[in-house]
């Protein structure tokens, strides 16, 4: 046995041992994410489509195997998962525009040597490319947020069934604030970490820090960071707005049938 297939008993054994049946199904959806991935780079390939779709596409997909196909269907993913994805669809424009107008697009003049002998009139629109991977690179992220926040809303909802709207929302606000901080660290660190070669590179090219400042490649993964963070704070309001709704809408026609049996 490789190291990947031994890598991959442990996991699941791991998985399987805390998370029982949940946790196997966690499991199975890495692989399903992963075929979702695997098919949005063939249909990039494909210029009759429009890749921004295609993103949206493959986070409605992805949504739905780490929210439904993992938590099953309830309250709880349903206000996830619509939160989830009007934060991407918003986030998505943003981002098409940041990326189109801060000319991060594309290679690098630190590439330039690797790809002299390739043509790039491939027909792909590269701000679309640069839109695409960064939202897939924030989408676990917003996910995370989301659930979590849903989660912990209906569980002190059931605890304590008589909170207003208001105090219900302010108490996922609440929720969210602990988590922005510490999941916009483990998002940078998770940034740099993968690119500690690249931060490498910068130092045998002997770069100043200005000028890895003003690299287009450093500047492609701050603004993928910072455009994480602003997904991470955007959802949060959301998250916790659309918890709200749906915790006194079931309460609403809770207390309706009530009403009508007596």
């Amino acid at each position: 046995m490789n190291a990947i297939g031994l890598l991959s008993v442990i996991l699941f054994t791991l998985m399987a041992f805390v998370g029982g049946k949940q946790g196997v199904r966690s499991f199975f959806a890495l692989f399903l994410n992963l075929l979702v991935v695997i098919l949005t780079v063939f249909f990039i390939l494909n210029t009759s489509i429009n890749l921004l779709i295609i993103t949206l596409i493959a986070c409605v997909l992805i949504s739905c195997i780490n929210l439904f196909f993992i938590n099953e269907i309830n309250d709880k993913t349903i206000a996830a998962f619509i939160a989830t994805i009007i934060t991407v669809t918003i986030l998505l424009l943003f981002i098409h525009l940041m990326t189109k107008y801060a000319l991060i697009q594309g290679f690098s003049e630190e590439e330039t040597d690797e790809i002299s002998g390739y043509s790039l009139y491939i027909g792909v629109d590269f701000v679309k490319i640069a839109t695409s991977v960064i939202i897939m690179s924030t989408i676990g992220a917003i996910m995370d947020v989301a659930i979590s926040i849903s989660s912990s809303l209906h569980h002190l909802f059931r605890l304590n069934p008589l909170l207003t709207r208001k105090e219900l929302f302010q108490s996922g606000l609440n929720i969210g604030r602990d988590i922005l901080g510490t999941d916009a660290n483990t998002i940078f660190f998770a940034f740099f970490g993968g690119y500690l070669g690249l931060l490498i590179w910068f130092k045998d090219l002997e770069y100043s820090f200005g000028e890895i400042v003003n690299s287009k490649v450093f500047s492609g993964e701050m603004i993928t960071i910072f455009c994480a963070g602003i997904g991470i704070a955007l959802i949060i309001p959301i998250s916790a707005w659309m918890s709200t709704f749906i915790l006194m809408r079931d309460k609403e026609k809770l207390d309706e049938r009530k009403t009508s049996q007596n």
